[in-house]
């Protein structure tokens, strides 16, 4: 199965005569307008295997703003599958239409299930799995984030040959899964930097589940609080990187992910001369869904 999408390119930052690295941005959110960054590089042989298994549903897991929700209803929407969108907490049942994560995915033609938080982590179990098989008749799992050894094989092919030129990869992480494949498919030579955007040291055991190499690190300072946290400075940030660059960032991840870059340039992380490329894994979608939460707050909007 074949996605009509466009080849990610990576474009340069020009960061000023004083700098002293290359930095370069591979933009894998211009890859598909719906199903871009790494959740085109996870579902791609995801999607695949749900054929030879002659599966006609897609069932998976999410929060309000998922950006693998929406990818999984669109791909869904394009290809002919059903979806199913087991959703954390149950208060979201009736404000469908007032997230436009869940809006767009409806607009795709998935289906919900809305459970408690307490339900929600049950989500791995095999009694739970049969519950919804019972629910909903057979499915392709997919999990959330949608990280499993089909996704980190496709976020395998992030890296191409001609970017074994850098020195640093840097990338978000969320479920480790994107992660894990820039590993696998890095030169010897290359150091990987995660930037979580979750707070805890978890995530090193579940990367290690999939990553080949040891040349990884995490970088845990950026995470703003936890996951969908972020303050004014976040936010100014981003809409400053988007006027210098033309490069819009989401604040769950890449603006993150941008913003410790930057900082740790400015700090001397980087030796002098380094070559970086930073990963640009889409999540565009779930800007307009912050924005509301910023409105009530009285915060600057993401522009």
């Amino acid at each position: 199965m074949n996605f009509k999408v466009h080849l990610s390119e990576n474009q340069s930052l020009n960061l000023g005569p004083n700098s002293k690295c290359f930095v370069s941005v591979k933009r894998e959110d211009l890859i598909h307008p719906y199903i871009s960054g790494n959740k085109y590089r996870k579902l791609k042989y995801n999607l695949a295997h749900a054929n030879v298994e002659a599966k006609d549903t897609l069932l998976t897991f999410g929060g309000a703003f998922s950006n693998h929700i929406a990818a999984v209803a669109a791909v869904g929407n394009e290809f002919g599958f059903k979806t199913i969108g087991v959703i954390r907490g149950e208060e979201l049942v009736d404000k469908i239409d007032g997230n436009p994560t869940l809006k767009f995915a409806k607009s795709c033609g998935m289906q919900f299930k809305f459970v408690t938080r307490e339900e929600f982590r049950n989500k791995i179990s095999e009694e739970y799995i049969h519950n919804l098989k019972s629910e909903f008749g057979d499915f392709y799992l997919i999990p959330e984030g949608g990280t499993n050894d089909l996704a980190v094989k496709g976020c395998e092919e992030i890296l191409l040959e001609e970017d074994s030129k850098f020195d640093y990869i840097c990338c978000s992480v969320g479920t480790g899964g994107t992660i894990s494949g820039i590993i696998n498919a890095s030169k010897p030579n290359q150091q990987i930097l995660g930037f979580p955007a979750l707070k805890g040291d978890f995530l090193r055991e579940e990367i290690s589940k999939f990553a080949k190499n040891p040349n990884w690190q995490l970088i845990t300072d950026y995470h703003f609080g936890g996951y969908a946290k972020i303050n004014p400075e976040l936010i100014g940030f981003m809409n400053q990187f988007k006027r210098d660059y033309n490069i819009p960032l989401d604040p769950v991840y890449t603006g993150k992910l941008m913003f410790g870059v930057m900082d740790l340039m400015r700090k001397g992380y980087f030796p002098e001369t380094s070559k970086i490329l930073v990963i640009h894994t889409g999540g565009l979608q779930g800007v307009s869904g912050m924005n509301e939460l910023l409105k009530k707050k009285q915060w600057p909007l993401i522009s």
